[in-house]
């Protein structure tokens, strides 16, 4: 037996908010309604549909994991990090990021998401970006996405740095590579900067 749309509704709203990844489909299969019903129903209800809601569960967790920048300010999107070792971030080329002759990205979109990521893999209040290497490999053009992986692959915590390789791909091709040396600032060492 289908419940009246109220009683629906509250379950909806209490199942989304138990499980904020569960999709549309999922959610008429437990209702026995269309995926049109649920999706009018979220409307009603303003619950934003499943990837608004990862992207804001995913915001909310990294904002109290990154300490060395506003996640705001990371250049892309955070979908994975683990401090001091590894981090991943998205971002999709749009019509403002490329060139309007070729519809080519602009090459500092690219560093400004594989520097952004490199400091914000820091397990650091402030960490600032002392040299970077980089290698552009192949053009991305508009509408591809960008995924590109931090790893810390050496650190000196005595000198205060730390080294941190950025490897960017679309579509498992490699565009990007960076390797940056970071200079990580603890209390001990502020106005340490050589």
């Amino acid at each position: 037996m289908k419940r009246p749309k109220k009683q629906r509704q509250q379950a909806l709203k209490d199942s989304i908010k138990e499980n904020p990844f569960v999709t549309d489909e999922e959610l008429s299969v437990a209702f026995d309604v269309s995926v049109q019903t649920i999706r009018l129903d979220r409307m009603e209800l303003a619950i934003p549909e499943l990837r608004e809601r990862i992207k804001h569960v995913a915001v909310k967790t990294f904002e109290d994991e990154v300490k060395s920048l506003p996640i705001d300010e990371v250049i892309g999107e955070i979908i994975d990090i683990e401090l001091d070792k590894r981090a991943i971030s998205i971002f999709d080329v749009k019509p403002e990021h490329v060139f309007q002759r070729n519809q080519i990205a602009r090459g500092h979109h690219l560093f400004a998401q594989a520097n952004s990521l490199a400091v914000a893999v820091m397990n650091e209040e402030l960490a600032l970006t002392v040299k970077s290497e980089l290698q552009f490999l192949r053009p991305v053009t508009a509408g591809q996405r960008i995924v590109a992986k931090a790893e810390v692959i050496d650190s000196h915590p005595e000198k205060n740095r730390a080294f941190v390789k950025v490897v960017s791909s679309v579509e498992q091709q490699t565009v990007f590579i960076g390797t940056f040396e970071m200079y990580r600032m603890t209390e001990q060492s502020e106005g340490d900067i050589e």
